[in-house]
């Protein structure tokens, strides 16, 4: 099969036989065998029994319902397992995704040997203040953690590679991260094309802006995942052992100190008087429990299913 569009939807029902008319437009001339996904997250305006109707009409839909609303990474994880073609587009339900612009996504990943390809809304058609600008603080900030350099992470419509859903888990609300999931399991041929955004027509967005004070967090957690997942002791350990130190020594010195002065009967203060003390003791506490977490979290890392999981790209066998 040579596509796979998968769309998460929440109570959309205005929107799809729009949708999927303008999808099937599109593809016209372009794309001979191709499937579109809709993964029902639990919706309760009817939704369902809508897409029943518009699989009856069209032959390419192909439909999974939740029981209950789990999220937009949750739904993209079951339309995931479900696609079949060998580039997977997402993209969402609220028409504001361009289906024309999925023929030239699709082009650049079979010729140009990409990845993924992101689209970039370059020109919102979303409130400045709510939207536009924390998205822009919000995707500064994932250039400089992840590395990728891309000017809309969170835009809803990409084109993969089969290779790269297949090979990842999104789970939680790591739908915003993809990219930075694809690269660190070795998919690092990413691209950006500029692609048209449109005002929503029916209903109301279902993120509001706590989206972006979750997307930070999130953000921080799967760079700690994927750098210390696998080896937490290189950083509790680390940061540990160096507390522990600093408040080694600093306790070390103060007795010392109190020893010679005491030595030479020069005045001096006792050790327990001195606010330094009890910092290093503090200092030497933490530095013990850090290097505890640390050992603790490499114990069950090494005992966990997934230690010697790893992606191939392709092996060469002889007789």
């Amino acid at each position: 099969m040579e596509l796979s569009v998968v769309i998460s939807l929440y109570n959309e029902k205005e929107s799809l036989p729009e949708l999927t008319q303008w999808i099937v437009r599109s593809f016209e001339g372009h794309f001979n065998d191709y499937e579109i996904i809709m993964v029902d997250d639990g919706s309760t305006d009817g939704s369902w029994e809508c897409i029943r109707n518009l699989a009856e009409q069209y032959s390419q839909i192909r439909a999974i319902r939740l029981r209950r609303n789990y999220g937009k990474s949750a739904a993209l994880y079951c339309g995931f397992e479900a696609a079949c073609g060998d580039v997977v587009v997402t993209m969402d339900a609220d028409l504001q995704d361009s289906p024309e612009e999925v023929p030239e996504m699709v082009r650049m990943i079979r010729e140009e040997g990409l990845d993924i390809v992101s689209g970039w809304k370059k020109k919102r058609y979303d409130s400045r203040l709510t939207k536009n600008l924390p998205s822009k603080l919000y995707n500064a900030t994932a250039r400089k953690v992840t590395g990728i350099r891309l000017h809309d992470m969170n835009c809803g419509l990409k084109a993969y590679k089969k290779e790269v859903v297949k090979n990842i888990e999104v789970y939680g609300e790591m739908h915003r991260f993809i990219p930075y999931l694809a690269k660190n399991a070795g998919f690092g041929r990413i691209g950006e094309k500029v692609v048209h955004h449109q005002a929503r027509k029916y209903g109301k967005s279902k993120f509001g802006p706590s989206r972006f004070i979750h997307g930070f967090l999130d953000l921080l957690s799967i760079w700690f995942l994927q750098k210390f997942g696998k080896k937490p002791m290189h950083l509790f350990g680390a940061g540990g052992m160096l507390l522990f130190m600093v408040g080694a020594v600093i306790a070390a010195w103060l007795i010392i100190d109190k020893l010679l002065c005491q030595s030479r009967s020069i005045p001096f203060r006792a050790v327990t008087d001195q606010p330094l003390f009890y910092i290093s003791l503090v200092a030497v506490i933490i530095g013990a429990q850090l290097f505890m977490t640390g050992f603790l979290a490499e114990l069950i890392s090494r005992n966990s299913q997934d230690r010697n999981r790893y992606n191939i790209r392709e092996k060469i066998r002889q007789m």
